[in-house]
């Protein structure tokens, strides 16, 4: 398996049936409406992120050439995890998990394809395998981890340590313009426009999986490029 579009993203967020039923109970049980209101407002995250990786998979499915297949992949969590593999997995495609040892989340979520769920004690073997796969990365709001997983394939990307193309994919564009100002970074001259060329930001699924596909059957499938 030589090509993953790898989903990254808040292992917090919920889909929307599950953040109605929380909503539901706090209003009839005096709960914290502000939290439930706050998670049936990001599920949109968790559902986009779902019907993305099914549409992915099915355009993958459908290629003419049997030897290449786009797999979605994720850190094998809940989340927006659970929602890249369970569309996936909802258009009957096979998907990766590459899971991390923590001490309060699970191991890996249900939908991952069962031999594909590899687990892993160190973050840096597990990062390896995300950018030595991927040939699209599609990022959705997140916290400390996936702030951390995303610069650091920046920093590759930006040093040339990664020389095949990889698009990314920050999708949701009001939380990524207040959670990292990359305007204010090119203003005081610390990384300059090249360095974010390649970033397609957007809300829309119907245009990033257009975009990711464009990407894919320029780079990925005429051009056979270098791994790393």
């Amino acid at each position: 398996m030589d090509d993953t579009i790898v989903f990254f993203g808040s292992a917090r967020y919920i889909s929307r049936e599950q953040a109605e039923m929380e909503l539901e109970k706090a209003r009839h049980e005096n709960g914290n409406l502000e939290q439930a209101n706050i998670r049936v407002e990001t599920s949109r995250y968790y559902e986009a992120a779902r019907e993305m990786a099914q549409r992915l998979t099915h355009w993958s499915k459908n290629l003419a050439d049997d030897e290449r297949r786009f797999v979605v992949c994720t850190g094998g969590g809940p989340g927006i995890m659970e929602a890249a593999n369970r569309g996936a997995s909802e258009a009957k495609g096979v998907n990766v998990g590459l899971s991390i040892s923590l001490p309060a989340e699970e191991s890996g979520n249900s939908f991952i394809t069962r031999e594909l769920l590899l687990h892993f004690h160190y973050f840096f073997m597990r990062k390896f395998w995300f950018a030595y796969l991927a040939k699209a990365l599609i990022v959705f709001p997140g916290g400390f981890g996936t702030l951390d997983e995303l610069f650091e394939l920046l920093t590759l990307l930006q040093t040339r340590k990664i020389t095949k193309h990889l698009p990314v994919i920050l999708f949701g564009t009001k939380y990524w313009d207040e959670v990292i100002n990359f305007d204010a970074l090119i203003r005081h001259g610390s990384i300059s426009a090249d360095d974010i060329s390649f970033l397609h930001r957007t809300d829309s699924v119907d245009e990033a999986c257009e975009y990711v596909i464009s990407q894919l059957s320029q780079y990925a499938l005429e051009e056979r490029g270098a791994i790393l």
